[in-house]
Order: C-alpha cells, then structure tokens, then sequence
C-alpha cells in the first residue's frame, strides 16, 4: 500500500482500547480524515509524549496510508510540522484555537480536498499563535467569515450608505430591514464589512468592538452557520470565548 505524505490539522482525539486512538484530522491531500493511531498511549519509551501530538489545532507532518473506500485510515509516522510558542499557553489563544476547531469540526463533513482552505486554516493558527492581544480579540470573528466564505458561503460585501443592513439568509448587506428576524443592525453590519475586508490579520488590531459588539457578532455569525449547515447546532466554545473577552 503506498504512503503519502502530507500535514495535519488536528480535529479530535478519541481513546481505542488501552494504547491506541482515533484522531480526526483535516489534511492537505485528503482533506477531513479518521485514523488509527496504535501504541501512543503507553508509558514505555516508545509512546512516551507522542500522544501529546495529537491535541486540537496541533499541525502535523504525516505520512499516511490511504484507501479510498475506507473510513478508518492509518497513520505510519507523523511528527509536528508547526511547533507553536503560545497557542497551548495562553488561555486567551488556546479558547479561540478551540472555537475555531470547533467550527472545522462542524463545517468540515466530507473527505474532500481543498489545498487553499487548509492553506489558510493552517496558517490562521500560526498567525494565532504570535499575534497580540489587541488582534486575538477579533480574531475568531475574522476567522469565522473568512471561513465561510472558503466554504462556499461568502458574504457580498456590498456595504454602503444606503445598504447598511446585513440580511444574513440572504448573505448581502441591504436598505431596509427584511422581513425575518435574520439581520443585523448598521453598527453591526458595518462591522462585519471592515472585518470582510481584512487581508492580513494584523490588521485585526484597527477594528475597536466593544465586549458586547462581539458576543452579538459571535452570535449573528453561529446563527448564520446554522442557516446553511444542517444539524449545526450551538457551538459549545462560544460561551467559554464571551466570558473571557469580556
């Protein structure tokens, strides 16, 4: 069976039987995958450590087996590809790498590749682990539009003077008010305009919301997930994200 190489996002980690796990990771060549992972969770001299590999958002270089019909896939070397400084050890950067997780988590159903979007997932995550406080506030905002859009669900930034209403069913910005209950109001409209606009996440540091600004966006923008993924839900790292930005 031939091995291919390439990177891993990691997803989620699941415990099998006493040594192994199953690991869920969105890869470049694959794109979202399961694999078997054995003897990593033993204190021998072998496993010890290589389990901490696999924590959410952890960027690996595999070299994977692969067979198209099969579910479970199997790992036969893997070692870190991105060694980050902070994202584990800041509480602020590890939430909000565990929000967006949560996100590929709940986006990502079929093993389909898609090299851009794990391009800029991949390098979300680096730009994460070194940005400021000032741009790691709006950064899940930032990082959920611009996923969306990576998805297919790409908001017209048609923002103006007289579109300033954002209809969310619709994904384009409006004069008046529609109909449903599935739009946000100028102040947040506006927002989510300049944050559609955002190139390079430094620029995340010019964008001044205040703590109630962003839990309404981060709530306007779980429910526009929830308008176009069936059986969405509610993200469970959002409150945890709210109370700490606030």
């Amino acid at each position: 069976m031939p091995v291919h190489k390439t990177r891993g996002i990691v997803l989620r980690t699941v415990k099998y039987g006493e040594t192994s796990l199953i690991v869920d990771l969105f890869t470049e060549l694959f794109g979202r995958q399961s694999y078997l992972v054995n003897g990593v969770r033993t204190s021998s001299r072998k496993g010890m450590g290589k389990a901490n590999l696999f924590q959410p958002a952890a960027n690996l270089e595999l070299e994977a087996y692969h067979q198209e019909l099969k579910n479970l896939q199997r790992l036969k070397e893997f070692r870190w590809a991105t060694l980050y400084q902070h994202l584990y050890f800041d509480v602020l950067k590890n939430s909000v790498a565990l929000f967006m997780v949560e996100l590929l988590q709940k986006t990502l159903k079929q093993p389909e590749p898609n090299p851009i979007l794990f391009q800029f997932v991949e390098s979300s995550f680096n730009r994460l682990d070194l940005a400021e406080v000032a741009v790691v506030a709006n950064f899940p905002l930032y990082f959920a539009l611009h996923l969306a859009g990576s998805l297919g669900l790409r908001i017209d930034n048609n923002y103006s003077i007289s579109n300033r209403i954002l209809d969310l069913g619709e994904g384009f910005f409006v004069e008046e008010p529609p109909s449903h209950h599935q739009y946000l109001d100028n102040s947040l409209s506006e927002a989510t305009s300049f944050l559609l606009q955002i190139k390079n996440t430094d620029e995340l540091r010019a964008i001044r919301l205040n703590k109630q600004m962003r839990k309404n966006l981060l709530e306007a923008y779980e429910h526009f997930f929830a308008l176009h993924f069936q059986d969405f839900g509610k993200l469970r790292t959002l409150p945890v994200l709210q109370e700490l930005f606030s």
